[in-house]
């Protein structure tokens, strides 16, 4: 029997003392002091880090990056310009918490209103920028919560533009949602990070200054933004993004108790992904010609275009790729067509699949064509 109970302890202390799988390793490789948080690169949407990155908690300003991205699309497509002016209701005025003491009545710009959400997470700022988008906001809210869906943002539930939580019930995100909402933000309007890159600067003709309340902005090497946000319910949370080499990042922290706890667990989040991965390039490069039956050329060129991939630093010297091409062609060939596929291998593992182009067209032959080919064949015997 003790010999038996010896064998079983053994065993149980080598499980414990096995290193974690590659992919456990990889999400989580240290603890950050917070309710959650998640790292995640902007360019592939991969996840670097995760803690509880699926919980549904209250977060705060870091709401506004919703708000931001409902705002930006309207700009973008030409609805609102950054020069016109936007009213100010007595509701938008009415906002506490963070403001910049928007009057009734008062006209703004869209452009210093940008800077007062962005900037110093203007509570009256967003009320008003939802109002002028939406025409009130409780269909802005609406509009909140069917792109979170469209984003499959999948623990959110938005019952304000700003944050503010003392009579909310159930406004809630969860920290792999906040960095989705950011991830759309930054690809695909990334004029917002003008604005969340500035430590200070001021609006109303210089007469009221504001202050980025994302410190990182100052005191972290490649800060870009996003969004900072605290409450009492929420806790200290921020969306930090940073980019550096070419990588850019989003850290995601949620529920830390102090402002020190969550800036120190976004830069250790960012250290962590500078630190360990970094962007492997390939160039676009030109392929091998592939021949083409009853075409006006009898082969065509072809290319591998350019593409990037997200690995850990110590596996950059271990991509390989394998190209297929197809034996052959058919007329017509249009340029961009498939013609076979190129496929990247880390240590022997798939990591991406990409197409191998046609860099040309080739039509079909007529029978004229055909026929002159075959005069030329018949006169150079």
């Amino acid at each position: 029997m003790k010999k038996a109970i010896c064998v079983i302890l053994s065993v149980a202390l080598f499980f414990v003392n096995v290193p974690m799988s590659f992919a456990q390793k990889e999400i989580m490789p240290f603890d950050v002091e917070a309710e959650s948080a998640v790292l995640m690169d902007v360019g592939t949407g991969t996840v670097l880090y995760a803690k509880n990155p699926d919980e549904a908690l209250p977060p705060a300003s870091v709401t506004k990056v919703m708000t931001l991205l409902l705002v930006m699309e309207h700009i973008d497509s030409g609805k609102m310009k950054l020069s016109d002016m936007v009213p100010i209701s007595e509701y938008a005025a009415s906002m506490g918490g963070s403001q910049v003491f928007l009057e009734p009545g008062e006209d703004i710009s869209c452009e210093d209103l940008l800077k007062s959400v962005v900037i110093s997470s203007a509570n009256d700022g967003a009320v008003a920028f939802a109002e002028a988008v939406a025409g009130s906001e409780e269909a802005f809210v609406k509009r909140m919560n069917e792109r979170a869906g469209e984003l499959g943002m999948k623990s959110t539930r938005f019952e304000n533009a700003t944050g503010l939580d003392d009579d909310t019930k159930d406004h809630k995100m969860s920290a792999l949602d906040i960095a989705l909402v950011s991830r759309e933000l930054i690809l695909n309007h990334p004029d917002i990070l003008k604005y969340s890159s500035i430590w200070m600067d001021s609006i109303r003709n210089g007469e009221f200054g504001l202050s980025n309340t994302n410190r990182l902005i100052r005191f972290y090497k490649g800060a870009t933004g996003l969004k900072t946000g605290s409450t009492a319910k929420a806790g200290f949370c921020i969306s930090a993004t940073a980019k550096r080499d070419g990588m850019h990042l989003i850290a995601v922290i949620m529920g830390a108790k102090t402002r020190d706890e969550r800036n120190n667990a976004a830069k250790k989040l960012l250290d962590h992904g500078f630190a360990s991965y970094s962007i492997y390039t390939h160039e676009k490069e030109k392929g091998k010609s592939i021949k083409v039956t009853k075409g006006e050329k009898e082969k065509v060129a072809t290319y591998i275009d350019k593409a990037q991939l997200l690995l850990p630093k110590e596996d950059l010297e271990s991509v390989e790729i394998k190209k297929e091409y197809k034996k052959e062609l058919k007329a017509p060939v249009k340029k961009g067509d498939k013609v076979g596929e190129a496929t990247f291998l880390v240590k022997g593992k798939e990591v991406l699949k990409t197409d191998i182009l046609a860099k040309e067209s080739v039509d079909k032959l007529s029978y004229g064509d055909i026929l002159l080919r075959l005069l030329k064949s018949w006169f150079l015997r």
